[in-house]
C-alpha cells in the first residue's frame, strides 16, 4: 500500500505501520484489488444518489440540492479512547446546561466573576425573553453537536460547541447504511459499535422532557421548509422517529396550547424539535417579519404547555467568545477539570489579546463569534496581505465579534482520490442527547477536507464525510459474539 501521511494520521503511525486499532481493517483492505476499491467507491456514490441523500448549498452553481459526498474508507476510533471522549462530552454538556440555566436565572457565575458580565450582556444570542424561566427537567440543550479535532501532538481538542440546531446526524446514519452495502466484506465482523439506535434515543429524550401534564405526549419536527440547507435531515429524523414533520403554518396556538392542523381536525402538540433559529420562532416575540414561526409559541412555552428542543436562548453557550471560558464553567459548576481540552483562544474584545491577534494574523485563524458552516473565517497563514488587512479593520470595528486561535494541524485519514489513497484532514462531530440522562452517539460525523492540504471540512465549503467506527471493548465484543452465536443475529 503506497500511502505516506505527513502529520498525525488516524490509521497509520509515522513509520507506516497500522495503528493497533486499525490493524485488522488494514489487513482486510490490502486483500482488495485497487480496481475493486474504486468500483466500491462508485457503488457507494450510486447508492447515495438512489437513496436521495442530499444537502443544500445556498447559491451553488450546480443548483440547490447536491448529493452528499462520501468517502469509502472509515475513520476508526479505539474503544478506550472513545470512552474518555464520551466522558468528556457528558461532562461538558452537563456543565453547559447548568450554565445556561444560571444565566437566565440567578447569574451566580457572573456575580462571582468567573465569566465577565459584559461578555454575556453583549452576546447576540442572549434572549431576555427567557429570563426567569426554567424548562422541563431543567434541560436547555437537548441535542448538541460538539466539534472535535486531533492535533499533530495526538491530543483531541474541542474546537467548538453547537447547541442551537446542530446538523449532520442523519448523514452519520446514512453513511453507515451505505458502508454496509458497499463494503460489507470489510465491515462485517469488525466489532463496530452500532449507531442505529440514535432516532429511538432522540425520541425518548424529547418525550422525557415533555410537559408534566402530557400523559401520552405528541412530538413533531418543525422545519423552515424545503429550501433550508438541512431539509433532508429534518425529513429523515421525523420519518425515523415516526413523528410528523411540520412547518409553522401547520401549527396554531389557542388558549396557551399548541395544536397541529391535521385532516382529522387539530391535535395538541407537546414537544417540538425545532430546526428554526430563535429569531424566526415566533413573530410576536422575536422577529416580527418572520413567516416561518408560530405566533404565540413562546407564550405557550413559558406557560409550560409545550417543550421546545433546543430551548430558545441556548445559543448564548455556543458563542465562540463564551467557548473560551468553558473549562472555567466546568470547574465552577462541577468542581472538576475539563476532560477534553479547548483550543487556546484569544478574545478580540480584550485589548491586550486583540493587539496580539492583529500582530500575529499570519499565524492565526480568526472566527466570527456567531457564524456557522465555516463562513466568515480567515485562515491567516493562507490569506493574502490584503485579506489580512481587511480583517484588521473588521476586528477593530467590532472586537466583540471575533476570536482567534492558532492554526492546528488536523489529523488525516486515508481517502480515495483519483483511484489512489491520499491523506486528507478530518474533524469529528459527535452528537449528545440530554434528557433525564445524557447519551452520546458512538462516533459521530467525520468530516473530511477533500482538497489536498485544506483544513476546511464543512460540506458547505466543499468538504465530504466518512463513516466513523468506534470499536467495542474486548469484553463487549465477546458478549456480542456470544449473543450472535446464541440467537443467530448480526454482531457487526
Amino acid at each position: 500500500m503506497n500511502y505516506a501521511p505527513a502529520g498525525y494520521d488516524e490509521m497509520f503511525c509515522s513509520e507506516g505501520t497500522p495503528r493497533d486499532s486499525c490493524r485488522e481493517f488494514v489487513a482486510r483492505l490490502q486483500e482488495i484489488p485497487e480496481q475493486e476499491l474504486t468500483d466500491r467507491q462508485q457503488a457507494a456514490e450510486l447508492n447515495l444518489v438512489n437513496m436521495g441523500i442530499t444537502f443544500n448549498v445556498y447559491g451553488h452553481e450546480d443548483g440547490t440540492e447536491k448529493v452528499w459526498p462520501f468517502d469509502l474508507l472509515p475513520r476508526i476510533i479505539d474503544a478506550d479512547e472513545w470512552k474518555r471522549v464520551e466522558q468528556g462530552l457528558k461532562q461538558r454538556i452537563h456543565a453547559l446546561n447548568l450554565f445556561v440555566s444560571d444565566i437566565y436565572n440567578d447569574q451566580k457565575i457572573l456575580k462571582d466573576g468567573v465569566v465577565p458580565k459584559e461578555l454575556l450582556e453583549s452576546a447576540k444570542t442572549i434572549r431576555p425573553q427567557m429570563q426567569g424561566f426554567t424548562p422541563t427537567e431543567g434541560v436547555w440543550c437537548h441535542i448538541s453537536g460538539v466539534d472535535l479535532i486531533r492535533h499533530d501532538d495526538g491530543t483531541i481538542y474541542v474546537l467548538e460547541d453547537n447547541l442551537r440546531c446542530p446538523s449532520g446526524v442523519s448523514y452519520v446514519l446514512e453513511n453507515r447504511e451505505v458502508m454496509k452495502r458497499a463494503f460489507s466484506q470489510v465491515f462485517e465482523g469488525m466489532s463496530v459499535v452500532p449507531v442505529e439506535e440514535y432516532p429511538e434515543q432522540l425520541l425518548q429524550t424529547l418525550l422525557e422532557c415533555a410537559p408534566a401534564h402530557a400523559v401520552e405526549p405528541t412530538a413533531v419536527v418543525l422545519t423552515p421548509g424545503v429550501y433550508n440547507s438541512a431539509y433532508f435531515e429534518h425529513t429523515f429524523l421525523a420519518q425515523q422517529m415516526g413523528v410528523e414533520l411540520v412547518q409553522g403554518s401547520d401549527l396554531v396556538v389557542d388558549n396557551g396550547f399548541v395544536y397541529m392542523r391535521t385532516t382529522h381536525g387539530v391535535q395538541r402538540v407537546d414537544v417540538i424539535y425545532r430546526r428554526i433559529d430563535d429569531d424566526f420562532l415566533d413573530p410576536t416575540c422575536f422577529r416580527k417579519d418572520s413567516c416561518l414561526g408560530v405566533p404565540g409559541l413562546i407564550d405557550a412555552y413559558r406557560r409550560g404547555n409545550v417543550t421546545l428542543a433546543n430551548a430558545p436562548g441556548t445559543g448564548v453557550a455556543d458563542d465562540k467568545a463564551v467557548y473560551a471560558y468553558v473549562p472555567q464553567i466546568i470547574k465552577y459548576y462541577l468542581g472538576e477539570d475539563a476532560i477534553l481540552s479547548n483550543v487556546p483562544t484569544y478574545l478580540c474584545s480584550d485589548d491586550m489579546q486583540r493587539e496580539h491577534v492583529i500582530a500575529n494574523l499570519d499565524k492565526l485563524v480568526v472566527k466570527p463569534t456567531n457564524e456557522s458552516g465555516g463562513y466568515g473565517i480567515l485562515m491567516g497563514p493562507q490569506a493574502s496581505a490584503s485579506e489580512r488587512a481587511k480583517y484588521v479593520d473588521l476586528i477593530r470595528s467590532n472586537p466583540r465579534n471575533y476570536v482567534a486561535q492558532p492554526m492546528l494541524q488536523l489529523s488525516t485519514v486515508p481517502t480515495l482520490v483519483d483511484n489512489q489513497l491520499e491523506p486528507r484532514h478530518v474533524d469529528l462531530r459527535p452528537f449528545v442527547l440530554c434528557g433525564k440522562d445524557i447519551y452520546v452517539m458512538p462516533g459521530g460525523l467525520t468530516r473530511v477536507a477533500l482538497v489536498r492540504g485544506s483544513m476546511v471540512v464543512n460540506s458547505s465549503q466543499g468538504g465530504g464525510s466518512k463513516d466513523t467506527w468506534v470499536l467495542r471493548t474486548d469484553e463487549a465484543h465477546q458478549l456480542s459474539m456470544n449473543h450472535a452465536a446464541a440467537y443467530g443475529g448480526e454482531h457487526a
